[in-house]
């Protein structure tokens, strides 16, 4: 068996000498899975493996063992593959049995054919999942994860020349480099190494694998090379991801640390293009819809390199700082988690101070932001989601760039965030929700396309007076239900699919948001600076980098924190609204209790506790005294404006 770093240099050997100790036996693949978990719990292990988020993929040596944190963007329809195929040698018809697990061409000798009419040959289903860097995830946390990587890499030599010249960013050369790799392999083809193991092709799908960039830009995108991110501006690898187990587990929108094998033979294009060259010579009405599916799904393995899937784990969270697993057990027994909650009060009071500054001096608006940072979707009772709380920001400067700085200050907080503009150019043209391309087979992205707790920051500061078209009311109405029910509505043209999410929202606006919110805090500036971005930059560069971590840590962790209600609590709360009832019977409503005990929620959390206390209960409702006095001092100001 191989030893050493072999397992993260040549995996496939690894599984090969588990399928010839086993045969056919099914049994292997379990011990294929089992040896690989046992070496990823090895000290460090998961430090060694090649991550593609960090590493340029003319480093990653083909069929190396690599990692990837993405979002499955789209699931493509299952396809068949050859799990055990025989090649036959020509000479001596000696017959060698094969594992197609793993691989995207068969493995076959220049004396050797494949035999597809072995009887030994099985046919296996696999599921494909094109998968994208996470969207919005935010520079301190790559930086952090580049900075754990411990992988030694160096640029692969056995890999395509061409392959130097650029990283993900640089598509120059792009449509030339087909036709390089033809010249390159013509010899191997010529000799019988290329069996493909899209010979098992199916009607269901044919297993091909990739196309040129010049075909690929023939495509009506927005780029030449759309590789489909959710987000503008995002850079990074796409895969397709293959899946050979569990694949029910996971959903689209999902956030997965993959483990597998890298497949970016570039015999992959070549294969791809004999077939579209056959395809050619059939009716073209019949296979128009084909080959358009075709440049989509099997884009150059260059550009779009595949991972054959040996361990894939659902994150709950992309913060390095904490462990990968917080669930509500292992979080009560996790030392690091017990001891950062002893000395949650101070780093509370920081971060309080720290958002008090960013905020121009309002500590009031402070504390219902650390509220909203918190916040999460706990659970969904019938439709209604339970946990969200929106928050809007009114009072803010119109045409200024506070609220730019001010999101600046929250990436530097948040593992994955947007800025989002809300401009009436903005709302009329960009494309916020996904929809189904029938004739490429593939989910079209959209911005709001976006994993679980991300933050959102709509700026409507910006927002000038003007006409929206009719795809600017289907995105005003989107972020509506998006804040509302914490669910999306994708576009599938005859029928629209909710998919559910976990957004946090936060709106900045000079009067009341015309989108809906759960609070609106009005912001009472105690400083205005002459240069704001000076400003904030300072303010930034004051905190010490441990520091940003604790609050980084703080924000992520409380999510996670289970919380309860006690008999005795709640039998107090229901007097005291009724107390409340008897002396204000107009202002005081069911959603007032509702929002009360939102924010006492949050309020206990924030401060470590996990059940609501008397005293976290009387604090919630002097904040909310605090800002509903504020609003109204707002509204006597600028009459009916709030």
């Amino acid at each position: 068996m191989p030893c050493g770093e072999d397992w993260l240099s040549h995996p496939l050997g690894i599984v090969q000498g588990f399928f010839a100790q086993n045969g056919v036996n099914p049994g292997w693949e379990k011990k294929v899975i089992e040896y690989f978990k046992e070496k990823l719990k090895e000290n460090n292990a998961p430090k060694w493996v090649p991550s593609l988020n960090e590493v340029p993929l003319h480093y990653l040596k083909p069929n190396s063992f690599v990692k990837f944190r993405c979002m499955i963007q789209d699931m493509f329809d299952p396809e068949f593959y050859m799990g055990v195929y025989e090649t036959v040698n020509r000479n001596t018809k000696a017959r060698v049995l094969h594992f197609g697990k793993y691989r995207d061409v068969a493995e076959c000798g220049p004396q050797q054919e494949v035999d597809l009419n072995s009887p030994r040959t099985t046919t296996l289903e696999r599921q494909t999942f094109y998968c994208v860097p996470v969207p919005g995830e935010s520079t301190w946390v790559k930086e952090a994860y580049v900075n754990t990587n411990q992988a030694r890499v160096s640029p692969s030599t056995s890999y395509t020349p061409s392959r130097h010249k650029r990283s993900y960013e640089d598509d120059e050369d792009m449509d030339l480099q087909p036709n390089k790799q033809k010249e390159q392999h013509a010899g191997a083809r010529e000799a019988g190494s290329v069996g493909g193991l899209q010979w098992c092709g199916e009607p269901k799908r044919l297993e091909t694998e990739a196309s040129s960039g010049q075909q690929l830009n023939s495509l009506n995108l927005s780029s030449p090379f759309d590789l489909n991110f959710p987000l503008p501006g995002e850079k990074g690898p796409a895969c397709l991801v293959k899946v050979y187990e569990d694949w029910d587990c996971f959903k689209v929108n999902d956030v997965l640390e993959l483990y597998g094998i890298l497949s970016v033979d570039p015999v992959l294009s070549i294969l791809n293009n004999d077939e579209r060259d056959a395809s050619s010579l059939l009716d073209p009405m019949e296979c128009t819809d084909t080959a358009e599916e075709q440049r989509v799904h099997s884009p150059p393995a260059s550009l779009v390199p595949r991972i054959h899937v040996v361990l894939a784990q659902k994150l709950q969270h992309i913060n390095p700082l904490l462990p990968a697993c917080l669930n509500k057990e292992e979080s009560k027994t996790c030392k690091f988690v017990s001891s950062f909650m002893s000395e949650l009060s101070p780093v509370r009071a920081e971060l309080l101070g720290f958002l008090t500054h960013a905020l121009l001096g309002d500590s009031l608006a402070a504390e219902y932001l650390i509220l909203h940072l918190i916040s999460t979707v706990y659970t969904r009772r019938d439709v209604l989601p339970l946990g969200k709380f929106t928050v809007n920001l009114s009072g803010c400067p119109r045409n200024s760039t506070f609220t730019e700085h001010l999101y600046r200050i929250i990436q530097h907080l948040v593992p994955a965030s947007f800025h989002l503009q809300m401009t009436i150019a903005n709302m009329n043209h960009l494309k916020f929700i996904p929809h189904k391309d029938y004739t490429a087979n593939r989910l079209v992205s959209g911005l709001l396309q976006l994993p679980s707790n991300t933050s959102l920051v709509i700026d409507e500061t910006l927002l000038e007076q003007g006409q929206l078209d009719t795809p600017g009311v289907h995105n005003v109405t989107a972020l509506s239900n998006l804040i509302t029910w914490q669910k999306v509505d994708y576009d599938f043209n005859y029928h629209q699919m909710e998919f559910p999410c976990n957004i946090n929202v936060f709106i900045t606006s000079d009067g009341r948001s015309l989108l809906p919110a759960d609070c609106q805090i009005h912001l009472q500036p105690q400083l205005i600076p002459p240069n704001m971005e000076e400003y904030m930059n300072s303010l930034l560069s004051a905190v010490l980098p441990s520091v940003l971590n604790k609050f980084r840590i703080y924000l992520t962790l409380l999510r996670f924190l289970d919380y309860s209600i006690s008999d005795e609590i709640t039998k107090a709360v229901e007097d005291d609204f009724v107390e409340m009832r008897k002396n204000d019977p107009q202002s005081i409503t069911a959603d007032d209790l509702h929002q009360l005990l939102i924010v006492a929620r949050f309020l206990s959390l924030s401060a470590g506790q996990t059940t609501l206390s008397r005293e976290r209960w009387l604090r919630a409702k002097q904040l909310e005294s605090l800002r509903r006095t504020r609003l109204q001092q707002q509204k006597c100001v600028n009459g009916n404006e709030l």
